[in-house]
């Protein structure tokens, strides 16, 4: 039997600093990671290949992380689970998750266990533990 292969995330935040920890974190868990800090570098490589898995951080210079994943859902039809990531209000964070129609978000205040949890249940096809890590 050949080895599960590793699942591929795409992580897109504007902090560089913040993209190192969370790929740090998730590949030190097994997955296979992507960042980008704009909107470019993401469409970049989101149209490239294939991900089982997106983590938008919500407050972007550009666009809001929730509108994107909506976009994402809504217009280019895109299955994948979609992860919102915030430094928001767990209620605000959870309304925008729900308007969003995306798989499930995390607060940034619950850490990188939250996010490394939430992430393999997106990819292993478990539920969303009513959408949130928080």
């Amino acid at each position: 039997m050949s080895p599960r292969p590793r699942s591929r995330v795409l992580v897109l935040d504007d902090s560089e600093l913040a993209l190192e920890v969370i790929r740090s974190a998730l590949e030190g868990e097994g997955f296979e990671v992507d960042a980008a800090t704009d909107l470019e570098a993401f469409e970049k490589h989101r149209s490239n290949q294939p991900y089982d898995a997106l983590v938008l951080d919500v407050q972007l210079p550009e666009a809001f992380g929730d509108d994107l994943g909506a976009t994402l859902r809504g217009v280019y039809g895109i299955e994948v689970p979609i992860i919102l990531l915030s430094t928001l209000p767990e209620a605000e964070l959870a309304k925008r998750a729900v308007a969003a129609n995306v798989w499930g978000y995390v607060s940034k205040s619950a850490g990188l266990p939250a996010l490394v949890s939430c992430i393999r249940r997106a990819t292993t096809g478990g539920d969303a533990k009513d959408g949130k890590d928080t």
